[in-house]
């Protein structure tokens, strides 16, 4: 049954990047969902999601849905896909690869696999109870315990939108021996590769997070929230691929989870 959802995934992300990569580096019409700040969206993130919705529906009827751009469709099984079209719009209309789909398939219980495809590159990293892979290669993460060893991402400074989250971030940022900004999804599959040591994020909403919970869990990492809890409902999120570094990271940052 997971191979089965697994060539499921493939499908799902060839469906959306058939949507998407058309738009990337084109001046194409840019919307604004949030009034008082800024949240993108493009023709790009409605096709492609519009585009998934289709081949499950008609692949697995069942199944809910929830989505990034067109909300929750309840099923009548508990297993549902949970997807973001693309996460990194503002990469995407920056002309940037810094971006990608997300997909979930969440048992009613946890996502069980997930995967996130960055068609310009044509890398499509997966995960499950079998492993995480890079287009079929086996993926695991790189030893690192120590802070002052660790490279560190985030997506932005302006995801830390308390004072406490931001203060907390920054002391284990100050102590990094890199930090790199921009990332998006892209960070967490970077944990998954071994290239960077941990992400850690705010004010994440289930979508940004379910696809990506697999990969890292199946490379050998630690995903969670700040204070060790789930983190597929979003909030707070601290993912490392080593388990040492990850208790380390929790016990500095549970306080502003």
């Amino acid at each position: 049954m997971n191979d089965e959802y697994l060539g499921f995934l493939r499908e799902l992300a060839d469906a959306a990047a058939a949507a998407a990569l058309p738009h990337f580096r084109t001046r194409m019409a840019v919307e604004n969902k949030e009034s008082g700040g800024y949240d993108p969206v493009t023709v790009a993130d409605k096709a492609a999601e519009r585009a998934m919705r289709d081949l499950i529906r008609a692949r697995y009827p069942e199944h809910g849905i929830v989505g990034e751009e067109e909300g929750s469709l309840a099923g009548s099984s508990p297993y549902h896909w949970v997807l973001d079209p693309i996460d990194g719009t503002r990469a995407f209309i920056c002309g940037l690869p810094l971006w990608g789909t997300l997909i979930a398939l969440n048992d009613g219980t946890r996502p069980v696999i997930g995967a996130m495809y960055q068609p310009f590159t044509r890398e499509l990293y997966t995960g499950g109870p079998g492993g995480a892979w890079l287009n079929g290669t086996p993926l695991r993460t790189r030893a690192c315990a120590d802070i002052g060893s660790a490279r560190l991402m985030a997506t932005a400074p302006s995801i830390f939108r308390k004072p406490e989250q931001r203060a907390a971030f920054d002391a284990v940022a100050a102590d990094a021996q890199l930090l790199r900004y921009g990332g998006d999804c892209y960070a967490y599959c970077m944990v998954a590769a071994g290239h960077v040591d941990a992400v850690v994020e705010a004010s994440l909403q289930p979508f940004d997070i379910q696809a990506l919970i697999p990969i890292i869990e199946g490379a050998g990492g630690v995903i969670t929230s700040w204070d060790g809890g789930d983190a597929q409902h979003g909030g707070t999120v601290v993912a490392c691929g080593d388990p040492v570094l990850h208790a380390r990271l929790v016990e500095r940052l549970r306080h502003a989870a």
